[in-house]
């Protein structure tokens, strides 16, 4: 997969699967199922590593990058620029984390400042306002260089009336819809890892948090008890 592949499924109306992966055994089963492309989210800080919000530094990312990235073979990989960091950050994330390109949440301007150093750029903008607003948004992204936009809560109104203006694919992350040319996700979400998914709350595809939770009280089970694990034989 590579981004001319991505417009090119724009053109034809082919809907991009685009996940947010954070580590290894999760890149290499998405890059299986044939997702698209992935996305090494900087949420990786608050949801699987429990810091605060903007938290993450870039040592931190490029070690996340590094990981997913030996999972992929197939898909197009995107890394987070951290908080506060620059085009440098951006280069680092490419030349030393091995994303095809880098995803930030900035102006024209710092989209223009990152592509003016040759990397690709996944530029996430937010909805909520005059649809007519969120279109000339889009278009100065696109304008600015970016090959790919995630538009957060995009409504069926503005959905539509961006993925129209613009020639570039437009997924979509937090409260997306099948009005854009695609969606993003958390694998984590998806598969109902986290612990808020035992209170069965939460939409997912599977409940992955009941399922490890049922495992981890078989196995303490067990080893109370003074039985063999499953898995491994008596020696």
């Amino acid at each position: 997969m590579n981004l001319a592949g991505l417009q090119q499924m724009k053109r034809e109306g082919k809907k991009i699967v685009a996940v947010v992966a954070w580590d290894y055994p999760i890149a290499q089963l998405a890059d299986r199922a044939g997702v698209d492309l992935v996305s090494v989210g900087d949420s990786v800080g608050v949801n699987l590593w429990g810091q605060q919000e903007g938290e993450i530094t870039l040592d931190e990312m490029l070690i996340v990058c590094k990981a997913v990235r030996r999972g992929v073979k197939r898909a197009l990989v995107s890394c987070d620029l951290p908080p506060q960091q620059g085009t440098e950050a951006a280069v680092r994330l490419v030349k030393e984390g091995g994303a095809d390109m880098v995803k930030l949440n900035g102006t024209a301007e710092a989209v223009r400042a990152v592509v003016r150093a040759g990397l690709p750029v996944f530029a996430e903008f937010h909805g909520g306002g005059a649809v007519a607003e969120l279109v000339v948004q889009a278009k100065r992204l696109e304008e600015a260089g970016a090959s790919l936009l995630d538009f957060r809560h995009s409504g069926s109104e503005a959905g539509p009336a961006v993925v129209r203006a613009v020639s570039i694919p437009v997924l979509g992350g937090l409260g997306g819809g099948p009005w854009l040319d695609g969606r993003l996700r958390m694998v984590h979400a998806a598969i109902g890892y986290a612990a808020d998914n035992l209170d069965a709350g939460t939409e997912s595809y599977a409940n992955v948090a009941r399922i490890t939770l049922e495992a981890m009280t078989a196995y303490a089970e067990d080893v109370r008890a003074g039985r063999h694990l499953k898995g491994q034989r008596p020696a």
